[in-house]
């Protein structure tokens, strides 16, 4: 054999190296695991799970919005308030939580003969979504002559209970409000919801 044949044929046989090399590659690539993580999430589930939406009911005012509402510790009692039509809210709790706030929770019954919605116990805001909650509620300081109203999120929505609609007669259902914590010296207040008696309640913790 000549030296140009077999400088030739040193070339096609690099060549055909070079070609099986590159086939190996592009395979390795076709194994992918359909567009896993390394984690076994694909990036769909993750983005849905680092968005936090996962499960979200979309807030709507015919249920609960998707808080997660504080459990009322319903074998104590603090305050009750009996509104019109048998609507009887009875308070369990009013803690003052070190962040700086007080948390009031309490249970709304029906002892009515009619669907009770909350309509009228919601503040005067426009911008508020949900029709039927407690954000009117408020605490008041008649020593100190200061009322303090329920907190409010980035997006404005109360820290409070909505969805309170459609409740059935003998039906009951937790609620909970969120306010400012008045000085540490303070330890009663006057809980008041709108349309209903006030009543006077010890603030703990």
């Amino acid at each position: 054999m000549s030296i140009r044949h077999t400088t030739k044929a040193r070339r096609g046989a690099a060549m055909g190296a070079l070609a099986a090399a590159l086939a190996l590659a592009v395979a390795g690539c076709g194994s992918d695991d359909g567009g896993k993580r390394d984690d076994g999430a694909s990036p769909k589930s993750t983005a849905a799970k680092d968005d936090g939406r996962a499960g979200d009911d979309g807030g709507s005012d015919g249920g609960d919005d998707g808080r997660n509402e504080p459990a009322a510790d319903s074998d104590k009692t603090i305050g009750e308030i009996k509104g019109p039509n048998g609507i009887v809210v009875t308070l369990h709790s009013a803690v003052r939580d070190s962040g700086g706030f007080v948390t009031v929770n309490g249970t709304v019954t029906n002892h009515g003969d009619q669907l009770f919605n909350a309509v009228d116990w919601r503040s005067k805001e426009t911008e508020m979504k949900s029709r039927s909650s407690v954000s009117g509620a408020s605490l008041v300081d008649e020593a100190g002559k200061k009322r303090y109203l329920v907190l409010r999120d980035t997006d404005g929505e109360c820290l409070c209970t909505t969805g309170l609609s459609g409740i059935k007669p003998d039906e009951s259902r937790p609620l909970f409000a969120q306010f400012p914590a008045p000085p540490s010296g303070v330890t009663k207040v006057d809980f008041q919801i709108p349309t209903m008696p006030s009543v006077s309640i010890e603030l703990t913790g």
